[in-house]
């Protein structure tokens, strides 16, 4: 007979962002246990609101799958002794399985006779097993935890109710001092205790006391609410993914509704006004047809339309109240002027063991300096990314910052327009922090790319120098998503960035401008390469490429971001190559015997004199065109190291490398050392699988 069987965690209201991922780990905790206990099932089905996190398990089994195997243990000559009496190995073999020697029968594997004992284990019935699910419910973990009352457990919020019911009987366990029951909790507000007669009767019984506890259908009753009052009057409402997630997860029995503002407040910038609505109140906001921010929003309440003119006066006071202080740091704001702001800057910290915030943009002039050059700017690009360097954390001292964090780099760019700078300026200040997350947008223009390069470099090359290097998972500087940011940029502007010499650049631009930190940089350079080609690993984990490619390219000599991902395009583009084995086994060899070569082998000049037969002539006038080969690029490098390839195999065929011989075999050393490192700018070939 199938079974549904019921689970619920009753919880005090939970933060909204653990909602959605603490129903998932629920979930498969649960199927991994089931799984292990080789108990079926045909569906689990997740509820969760603020409240509560709940499965229904469907088509449950009355008990666990019954074992029936035949096990292996030692061979017969160490089961038994000269006379035919059981060794202590196969009395503790029997002993582990639960049986004794009386059970023990051979048979043969593989010529060999070895002892055996059918086991049989039944299945226990599935009310039993589930009682294990106490441990599965104590063992999850949360962002945050918190402990209550005299116990030390730790969970995201105090327990309040259990609920585990399979089909009409409860499943008895105890999580500190709440044991399982059939009563459930309906809206805290609107609802009653809920006594469940079957477990089926679960999400019926809790929409009867105004709680919908399926999070999908919640969510689109949600969306369908705000569009409707969006059709009512005629605006348009982005249903933002992210906020419909949020409002979600704090409310029960959902009702949307519409509030509004006065109008003077649209004279403040539209972003200030969205911060406000969305991020602070989760208001979803509302333009006209024309794309026109209007002073409107539509909200959610958790209850019903009841005395719903007094729900929405009250969030229109609060909105009213925080856009009335924002109103007030704009006109604050633009009575001072970005010099006043710079200036101010000497006294924000960056970090106490570095510098000030002021320091920080000296530094990052320096380096903007080195890439404008590096990367060809035009002098229009070069003189607005150097004066956005000069000035581009003023908006850290502002009023309306210091009241909307989140508004970093967005207020810098509306105070800066305000006071006449290039627009090109203002662009760069708001995009030097961008990419917010790891697949958050990028700069658009090149003085903003070329300004987010050069914080986001500082930012690493500091904190690594005043050794606050990332470790685990703790990262309180967010320099991965930094470095990831860089990765990126890299990439989309398709700019060579050689990492080792750009930072050796930077450090010698920041002290002949005599900015520099008073931190060992320099020393830090190598930690820096290896930290943004983790970050490129993760990418190409990301992009499911091969592994073997990912070691090969990460492990070659090239420090260049584009480079790598370039290299790993080439070697998964020509992997089915028909020759790609032959080459690659033959670049192999070369980088193998390279590595025994002299470490001032770099200092022998090859002399052709020393050739002793064709084949070494060929080779050399191979390498020659692989050298004229690589400064065009690395698919021209590839090409060429493709059609070098026939003629090292006649080397290899023809020439001893390892002759006694040292002028010789310093000789042949230098000529394959010299390859070797035109190969290893595609990557250490060495660490990819041929078949």
């Amino acid at each position: 007979m199938a079974h549904t069987f019921l689970l619920e965690i009753g919880l005090e209201e939970m933060p909204a962002h653990v909602v959605t991922p603490a129903v998932r780990q629920l979930q498969k905790r649960v199927a991994d246990y089931l799984k292990d206990e080789r108990v079926s099932y045909d569906a689990i089905q997740p509820f969760s609101t603020p409240r509560r996190l709940a499965l229904e398990i469907t088509g449950l089994a009355d008990k666990q799958d019954d074992i029936s195997e035949s096990v292996k243990g030692p061979a017969k000559k160490i089961a038994q002794d000269a006379d035919g009496n059981w060794t202590k190995p196969a009395i503790g073999f029997t002993k582990g399985q639960g049986l004794t020697p009386d059970d023990i029968v051979f048979k043969e594997f593989k010529g060999t006779e070895y002892v055996y004992v059918d086991k049989f284990i039944a299945g226990q019935p599935v009310a039993e097993v589930l009682t294990g699910l106490r441990d599965i419910v104590m063992a999850m973990t949360f962002p945050t935890m918190m402990k209550w009352g005299t116990h030390h457990f730790e969970y995201i919020r105090p327990i309040r109710w259990l609920v585990a019911l399979l089909d009409q009987d409860v499943i008895p366990f105890s999580i500190l001092d709440v044991t399982t029951d059939r009563v459930t909790q309906g809206h805290r507000f609107l609802g009653q205790a809920i006594s469940l007669k079957t477990a089926a009767d679960y999400e019926s019984a809790l929409h009867d006391e105004y709680v919908i506890a399926d999070a999908a259908k919640r969510k689109a009753l949600i969306a369908e609410q705000i569009k409707q009052l969006a059709t009512d009057h005629n605006w348009t409402v982005d249903i933002d993914a992210g906020l419909l997630e949020e409002v979600n997860n704090l409310v029960e029995w959902p009702t949307a509704f519409a509030g509004s503002f006065d109008q003077k407040y649209l004279t403040i910038p539209e972003e200030v006004l969205i911060t406000s609505m969305r991020d602070h109140q989760r208001f979803f906001y509302a333009r006209d047809q024309a794309g026109k921010l209007l002073p409107n929003f539509i909200s959610v309440r958790n209850g019903t339309d009841h005395d719903l003119q007094n729900v929405i006066a009250g969030n229109e006071k609060v909105l009213a109240a925080r856009l009335e202080d924002a109103m007030f740091f704009y006109k604050e704001d633009q009575n001072k002027t970005i010099a006043d702001d710079v200036e101010r800057l000497k006294s924000v910290s960056f970090h106490d063991k570095i510098s000030t915030m002021a320091e920080k943009m000296q530094r990052v002039e320096a380096i903007v300096t080195v890439l404008a050059d590096r990367l060809n700017l035009d002098a229009t690009q070069t003189k607005a990314v150097v004066r956005a360097s000069q000035i581009y954390k003023f908006d850290l001292v502002t009023g309306m910052v210091g009241e909307f964090a989140e508004l970093q780099g967005v207020m810098g760019e509306k105070y800066a327009l305000l006071q006449g700078e290039d627009p090109a300026v203002a662009q760069a200040i708001r995009e030097h922090y961008e990419p917010i997350s790891a697949d958050g947008a990028l700069p658009t223009s090149v003085p903003g790319a070329v300004l987010a390069l050069a914080d986001k470099f500082d930012s690493i090359l500091t904190f690594f120098a005043a050794g606050m290097i990332p470790s685990g998972s703790n990262d309180p500087y967010a320099l991965r998503r930094q470095a990831t940011g860089i990765v990126r940029i890299a990439t989309d502007q398709k700019w060579s960035l050689p990492v080792n010499e750009l930072a050796t650049a930077f450090i010698a631009a920041e002290q002949a401008a005599n900015v520099a930190p008073e931190l060992d940089q320099a020393g830090q350079i190598d930690a820096l390469v290896d930290f943004l080609k983790d970050r490129v690993r993760k990418i190409f984990r990301g992009a499911k490429v091969r592994h073997d490619i990912i070691d090969a390219v990460l492990g070659g000599t090239s420090s260049d971001i584009t480079e790598l991902f370039t290299a790993a395009d080439i070697l998964t583009a020509h992997a089915a190559d028909e020759n790609f084995k032959a080459v690659i086994e033959s670049l192999t060899r070369v980088i193998r015997l390279a590595q025994k070569a002299p470490k001032d082998i770099a200092n022998v000049t090859i002399d052709a004199d020393k050739f002793e037969n064709d084949s070494e002539s060929q080779l050399h006038q191979g390498v020659d065109a692989v050298a004229s080969a690589a400064p065009k690029g690395l698919a021209t490098l590839y090409a060429a190291l493709v059609a070098v390839q026939p003629a090292i195999a006649a080397y290899f065929d023809a020439t001893m490398v390892m002759v006694d011989d040292e002028a010789v075999r310093n000789n042949r050393l230098a000529e394959l050392s010299r390859l070797a490192n035109l190969a290893l700018q595609l990557g250490d070939l060495d660490q990819l699988v041929v078949k």
